[in-house]
């Protein structure tokens, strides 16, 4: 290698003890700190895609005759249009696909999320008015909240997919990185207003919760068996 050339390596292997820092300085208290407005949206989409989890265990429990309440159903519904509807997706409104349709750049794409928004909430609308104890006794309506709550998910698994790959990323092609920081604070203070204090925190907490009422918490569970 030649001399000039010094690999993150090479330099860390060269360096004396006294200067490597130790990982718990480099994060103790900066959580969050230097997170942009995309990492956070797809922090989010986290949230998401574990209420997707639970519906799916919830109707599989359905259809399979096991023992499941509509309160599964309300709970996660009701995290769903607090957490994405009234406060994840408004902030894509309102600062991120804003950006795109000033520049003129993936307006179609954009055009699409915003239907799936509007179409999204009208489903959670569905769920929440079907899981209700007195729908919930309804086999009929048992069957209307299968298929609100599959086509939510259907929904959803490729919109998300689509925004982290492709709009999110996009985003540093239009804006510069300062301006891309003062969208993650705007975005950070509409938490605090929507949510409170440790909004996403709280989240992620009423979604372990679920979890746990379901017996699908554990990790470890989805772990494939070796191939006998």
């Amino acid at each position: 290698m030649p001399k000039d050339i010094l690999t993150r390596r090479t330099i860390l292997a060269a360096a004396p003890a006294t200067l490597l820092i130790p990982a718990p300085t480099l994060i103790a208290g900066s959580e969050d700190k230097g997170v942009t407005a995309p990492e956070d949206l797809m922090k989010e989409h986290g949230v998401l895609n574990r209420c997707l989890l639970i519906y799916e265990e919830a109707m599989h429990r359905l259809q399979t005759k096991q023992q499941i309440g509509g309160d599964v159903f309300q709970n996660t519904a009701n995290l769903v249009r607090r957490f994405v509807e009234q406060y994840h997706e408004k902030n894509e409104e309102n600062y991120i696909f804003p950006v795109f349709q000033k520049a003129g750049k993936m307006t179609d794409l954009v055009d699409t999320l915003l239907a799936q928004h509007k179409a999204g909430r009208a489903v959670t609308a569905q769920i929440l008015a079907l899981s209700q104890p007195d729908a919930f006794k309804s086999t009929t309506n048992q069957t209307r909240l299968l298929q609100a709550c599959h086509s939510f998910i259907r929904m959803y698994r490729p919109h998300e997919a689509r925004e982290d790959t492709v709009l999110f990323p996009a985003l540093r092609t239009i804006l510069k990185p300062k301006e891309v920081e003062r969208l993650g604070d705007r975005m950070e203070e509409d938490e605090q207003k929507v949510l409170g204090k440790e909004g996403f925190e709280k989240a992620v907490d009423q979604v372990a919760e679920l979890e746990k009422t379901l017996g699908i918490y554990n990790l470890q569970q989805f772990t494939p068996s070796p191939a006998s």
